[in-house]
Parts: structure tokens; C-alpha cells; sequence
């Protein structure tokens, strides 16, 4: 929104008012409070006349997102945004007008359109002719926002629809080209750290004289190069072949770029540091934290052949340590001679160990994981808890199924209802072994054939101080209009299930009472989904899939499809991703699922150092920080974009992340003069936080409220 109106403002001389998205599959519950912050009042669509199973039920209405912010909204009654102005597409602006009673208005969106033409004088005579026909409604020429501040006037009569906008339709674009939806989850992750950093290096750059410059050219660019990624049809993964030779181009220069800038921006904040020890030959390892809270996890060392902690390697000779105390957003210094890395005793240790019954086991304190021969999990203990085992009687987990995935129209796009009738779970195929026994990470390696040219290669890991099991996988996909899920099964009762999106969650129906319930098969959602009861719960987290579905007491994670059209060989050949499961006490509203999935999703980034660099302890404090930290969370720190690069114009982000009203302390190091309340764009509200006589800021939000503060 922020790239979009500040082109309409350089262009145009003016912003848009009106969220124009017809051809989408699908719209968040969140994007009523993002568009009123961004500018935009009125929102239209057509595409939810595609529904194959519900019709929407309404035509001109109040969309009424997660935190309550209302948007009008109108999805024209012609079903299409490129009509040719025919008397049956006139007739349809009525037939299907489901609110005549409430407002007789509507749409009618003409032109060549979905590759562009526009309107032609055969249209435009047509239109000029029926525009008093008898039996037809009246017409008359316009703009969509003369339209829309028209039917405002009379938009207290309207009824109200909340939630998410979903489609019935089109379901298979959550899956379909992974390659192109991991990009986008590591190219999101890696840009946000580099704000972050580059913020800090700034700020500290200010305070030092340093000549640290802001990169907000280069910011901007990775921005666009990511956003223009994100059109439909590239994300969706629907664009034909040579589309993706640039997709995958583009998203490979937003990592390299970011990477490079993400250095240039730790560098400069190790060289502000002093060291206590400027002993060349000592050497250690920094760990940068861009979440807001601390964290403390079991890492790889960067190099090889280390001896710091002395307890375990990996089959290529890497050591495994215990990084503790790594401040939010901010750094800590971990040398190699000292006592820094902290080992671990027997009785706190992860082991991966053989049953003498032939099943294979990863156990820490807090969790016990029993997997099968063919990997499958069919028993998970929290012993935090007397529950018992976590999978239900005669059923599994970590099931990889394999579905016969043939469409009735598009391959790329779509998915149908009866695909999940056809489906085989991939046994007696699996070969499990123990890979590292502990202590500070027990591992097991599950080879997985699925069919003559298709197999999974996964490792299942559980650290001595996780509270999350861990599945790293590298598949290599060759198959034809076949769908490769993966199952869960919880001993756990509940009607709706808890899915992450853009700031906030949304709650789906695990049945299907009704027929909009059964539709929603295969649902959106970004890093988890969670299945809790009133004291209880589990979360499936990934680190870039998108397709889900949650049906009773099961848990499907959408892997890899395999369509054949417009792209003939998408998703070809091999893919990597990571999903975990995370069990936690209490319900999804008291967990820490939210900070967990962040954590899956954001590593720890690890730079080598020796004695000149390194120093052990805190090296980087945070310059911003809520107490408390678990509702409300920092998302953002950048510069503000009008702030040029000077580092004297900071913009935070935060949003309540659980669903109830919420109060924390805004804190920071820096000398703050003044916090502006502003909105997605920066534009300034009128309004300040008050400063509390301590000098810290007191900050309350709504369920799911998106602050931004300048």
C-alpha cells in the first residue's frame, strides 16, 4: 500500500481511494484496517461471483475486518470486470443484485480487460443506445469513486459482512509453484532484518559520527522487486513458464542483495562495539536477534572443525551450541575459550534412540516423540502435562499422502472437493534411522520413496531446550497432476482452528455443518495453523507454505502439486522446506504460538569473529522494547521514508497479535523527544503518545489494532 499510494501521489498528484482488486483469489480479514489506513475508503471486486459451491450472498455491504474497521464494498453484479456492454449483461446488474432492497446501484465495469484494449466504439455506441431501455436499468457514465460517494450517502441501510472474503475457487493457488512461495517468505523475512539493521547501524552511526549510510534506495528497490513478484498470476503460481525464468531471477536478487546489506549492517554495528579482548587469535561468534524479545537456541556453528562447546557435531563436522541471553533486536558476543557456551548435563539432554520394539524416539524435558518405521509419529508426550499421548488411537502423524489431483478447469489454479476422496498414505516405502543421538540436538533421518521417481528425504530434530519438533525436508518431485500432503492427528477437541495472517489470526470451522463449511477444503494461511481446546493445544508451523486444511482432530500441511498447465513442468525437480509441530499448554489465546512461528521463521543470524570483533555478553542492546512482550508486537523498525536516510525519523510497527485489548510499555535507550501516531502510509494523525514521567510509553491496543508510530 505504502509503494502503491506514494506512486499514485508522484504520477496522478493524488492517492486512491478506492481498493481496486477484481481479478484476486481471495481477500484477508485484515485488509479493511490495512486499506483505511492506506488511504482507501471503498473496495471492489468481482471474482467471489466465481464460487463453485456458495454464491455470496450479498452485493453492496460494510466488510467488516478482524479488529472491526469497516470498509464499503461492492462486487458488481455483471460477474465480470471486461463486459461488452450487452443487454444481458444490463439485465444481470439487476437479476443478481442480492441488495436492491437496501441499494439499487451498481457497477457495470466494461472494456477489453486481463491483458489490457479497454473499451471500443462498438461498446461505447451500445451503452449510448440502451441507455433508456425499456426493461433494462437506467445507465449513466461515471467514475468508480463518483460511484461509490454516491452509494455512501444512503450506506446506513447496508448490511455488514465480517471476515475474510474467500473464494471457492481457485484453491490449488496456495501450493502450486513453491519455489515462488518460498521467495516470497524469505525474501519478506530477510528485508524486514535488514530495516531493522540498518536502522540500528543508522541511529548508532548518528550517536558515533560513523559514516554509515542508510540504504533506502537499495530498501525501496528490494521492495518493488519483491511486490511486483507478488502479482497475480506470479505468486499464485498460475503465469506460464518464462514468467517464472524471472520470478526466480528476481527473488534470487533479493536475497543476494539483502544479504549483502544485511553484512554492511552488522559490520558497522560490531565496529561501534569496544572489546574487552583484542586478542587476534581468540574467536567466537556474534548472534544477531531481530525479533523483539530475547532468545536463547541451539545453533550451527559457521565454521568447521570447532571445539568451543566440545559436546556434539553433525555428519559434516559442524558443531552444535547453545547460544543464551541474545537481547531483541540486538547482539551477543560468544567467545570460544570462555565459559559462553553452556553444556548441557544427561539429565537435560536431547537423545534419539532405537526401541528394542523397532521404533525410534526423540525425547528432550519437555517433549517425547515416537515415530514407526516409515516415520510416521504415533506418540507425542508433553511432560509438562498428565495428558497422555498427544495422537489419538490407531491414527498417525507426519503421514505423507499422496492425491490424485485432476481439476475440472485450470490445472495451475485449481483444486477440487472430490480430490480428497482419491488419496493413498505413503507406506511401507520409509526407511527411519537414528542420524545424531544428542545432547544438544537429537536427530533422526527418514528416507521416503514416493514413487518410481519421486522421493523425500526428511530429518526430524528436537533440541535439548525445544519446545517445537522440527521437520527439514528436501524432496525431489517429479510426478503429474499428483498432490503430496502431509497428516497430523491430535487428541484434541475443537470446532474452529486458529490460522495466521497479515497481523493478526483468523478462525476457520474443522467441520462441515454447512456447505460454505465444506468449501472451505483447502484454506490460506501464512506461518501456522493451531487446533486448541480450552487448556490446550498444538500448533503445525512452516517456514514458506501457504495450503492448509483442518478437519476435526486432523491437520493437513499442502506440500507440492504438480499441474501441467500453462507451465508443463511447475514444480519440477527438487524443493526444501521445514515444517514443526509446537504443543502448548493452554489455548492459542495464552500460548506463544505466534512468537514461536516467528522464531521458526526468523533464525538467528551467526557471524564469525575473533578477539578484535568479539566480545562475550551483550554487544548489541535493543534499541526499542514492550514489557510486556507477547501480545503486542514490534513487527517493524525502519526509517521513515520522508526521513531520507538522515536517521532522525523512526517508524514502528506494532499490532495486537492474540485478540484482546492490550497494554505494554513502549521503551528505548534513545533520547525520545516526540511519538506520532501515524498510519500505514506515515502520514502523521494529529495525535502523540503521551510520555509517562519515567520517560517510557504506555501503548494499548485493540484486538488486532495495527499501530504505526513516527
Amino acid at each position: 500500500m505504502l509503494l502503491g499510494q506514494r506512486f499514485f501521489e508522484k504520477h496522478f498528484g493524488k492517492r486512491a481511494r478506492v481498493f481496486w482488486l477484481p481479478d484476486s483469489f481471495g481477500y484477508s480479514a485484515q485488509l479493511p484496517q490495512v486499506l483505511k489506513q492506506s488511504g482507501c475508503d471503498y473496495f471492489f471486486t468481482q471474482k467471489l461471483s466465481w464460487n463453485n459451491i456458495n454464491k455470496f450472498p450479498l452485493t453492496t455491504f460494510w466488510w467488516t475486518g478482524i479488529d472491526e474497521t469497516k470498509i464499503l464494498a461492492h462486487l458488481t453484479p455483471a460477474e465480470t470486470y471486461t463486459a461488452s456492454v450487452t443487454p444481458a449483461e444490463l439485465y444481470k446488474c439487476t437479476r443478481n443484485n442480492h441488495d436492491l432492497e437496501r441499494s439499487n446501484h451498481s457497477l457495470l465495469v466494461y472494456g477489453h480487460g486481463d491483458g489490457g484494449g479497454g473499451p471500443t466504439t462498438g461498446m461505447l455506441e451500445r451503452l449510448k443506445r440502451m441507455k433508456s431501455v425499456d426493461g433494462l436499468p437506467k445507465t449513466s457514465p461515471g467514475s468508480a469513486i463518483q460511484f461509490f460517494t454516491d452509494l455512501e450517502k444512503d450506506a446506513n441501510r447496508l448490511q455488514a459482512y465480517k471476515g475474510e472474503l474467500y473464494l471457492e475457487f481457485h484453491r490449488g493457488t496456495y501450493t502450486t509453484q513453491a519455489l515462488v512461495k518460498r521467495g516470497n517468505r524469505k525474501g519478506e523475512v530477510i528485508i524486514h532484518d535488514v530495516e531493522l539493521l540498518a536502522t540500528m547501524a543508522k541511529i548508532h552511526s548518528n550517536h558515533t559520527n560513523g559514516d554509515y549510510s542508510y540504504p533506502s534506495n537499495e530498501i525501496t528497490n528490494l521492495w518493488k522487486l519483491l511486490c511486483l513478484n507478488q502479482f497475480h498470476d506470479c505468486l499464485p503460481g498460475s503465469a506460464i513458464k518464462l514468467a517464472y525464468v524471472d520470478v526466480h531471477k528476481f527473488h534470487r536478487e533479493v536475497l543476494s542483495k539483502s544479504l549483502n546489506l544485511r553484512h554492511d549492517a552488522q559490520s558497522f554495528l560490531i565496529s561501534q562495539k569496544p572489546k574487552k579482548d583484542q586478542q587476534e587469535s581468540q574467536q567466537g561468534i556474534i548472534a544477531f536477534n531481530t525479533l523483539p524479545w530475547p532468545r536463547k537456541e541451539v545453533i550451527v556453528a559457521p565454521q568447521k572443525g570447532t571445539k568451543w562447546s566440545n559436546q556434539q557435531w553433525n555428519k559434516d563436522g559442524y558443531e552444535y551450541l547453545i547460544v543464551d541471553g541474545v537481547p531483541g533486536f540486538g547482539a551477543a558476543g560468544y567467545l570460544a575459550s570462555s565459559a559462553d557456551f553452556a553444556n548441557v548435563s544427561a539429565d537435560k539432554a536431547a537423545k534419539a534412540y532405537a526401541t528394542k520394539s523397532g521404533y525410534f524416539v526423540l525425547e528432550n524435558p519437555i517433549l517425547k516423540a515416537t515415530f514407526n518405521k516409515n516415520g510416521q509419529l504415533i506418540e507425542l508426550i508433553d511432560k509438562r502435562t498428565s495428558r497422555g499421548n498427544l495422537v489419538p488411537n490407531k491414527c498417525r502423524g507426519n503421514v505423507f499422502q499422496l492425491y490424485e489431483d485432476v481439476p475440472t478447469y485450470w490445472d495451475a489454479w485449481d483444486v477440487e472437493i472430490y480430490h480428497l476422496q482419491k488419496y493413498v498414505d505413503l507406506e511401507d516405502h520409509g526407511h527411519i534411522e537414528v542420524l545424531t543421538e544428542g545432547p544438544l540436538k537429537a536427530e533422526l533421518l527418514l528416507v521416503h520413496k514416493i514413487s518410481d521417481v519421486s522421493s523425500i528425504k526428511q530429518v526430524i530434530s528436537l533440541t535439548c531446550i525445544g519446545e517445537r519438533l522440527e521437520f527439514d525436508n528436501v524432496v525431489d518431485w517429479h510426478e503429474s497432476h499428483q498432490f503430496l500432503k502431509v497428516e497430523f492427528n491430535w487428541d484434541i477437541v475443537s470446532d474452529y482452528a486458529t490460522y495466521d495472517i497479515q497481523y493478526g489470526v483468523v478462525r476457520r470451522p474443522t467441520h462441515y455443518n454447512t456447505t460454505i463449511d465444506s468449501a472451505r477444503f483447502e484454506v490460506c494461511g501464512h506461518k501456522f495453523t493451531d487446533l486448541s481446546e480450552a487448556n490446550y493445544g498444538v500448533a503445525l508451523m512452516t517456514d514458506c507454505k501457504y495450503g492448509y486444511a483442518t478437519h476435526e482432530k486432523t491437520q493437513r500441511l499442502s506440500l507440492l502439486r504438480s499441474p501441467k498447465g500453462p507451465d508443463e513442468d511447475a514444480d519440477m525437480g527438487q524443493h526444501k522446506f521445514k515444517y514443526a509441530i509446537y504443543p502448548h499448554i493452554g489455548n492459542f489465546s495464552v500460548s506463544n504460538v505466534m512468537q514461536s512461528a516467528l522464531e521458526f521463521n526468523t533464525p538467528i543470524s551467526i557471524r564469525n569473529g575473533d578477539g578484535t570483533e568479539v566480545c562475550s555478553g551483550e554487544m548489541i542492546s535493543s534499541l526499542f522494547y514492550l514489557e510486556p512482550s507477547r501480545e503486542i508486537i514490534i513487527d517493524t523498525v525502519k526509517l521513515a521514508e520522508d526521513d531520507q536516510g538522515q536517521g532522525n525519523q523512526v517508524i514502528l510497527r506494532l499490532y495486537e497479535a492474540y485478540g484482546g485489548k492490550s497494554t505494554a510499555v513502549l521503551k528505548s535507550s534513545l533520547n525520545i523527544k516526540k511519538i506520532q501516531i501515524s498510519n500505514v502510509l506515515e502520514d502523521d494523525t494529529g495525535e502523540t503518545l503521551e510520555q509517562n514521567l519515567n520517560g517510557d510509553f504506555t501503548v494499548t491496543l485493540k484486538p488486532f489494532q495495527i499501530l504505526t508510530l513516527k
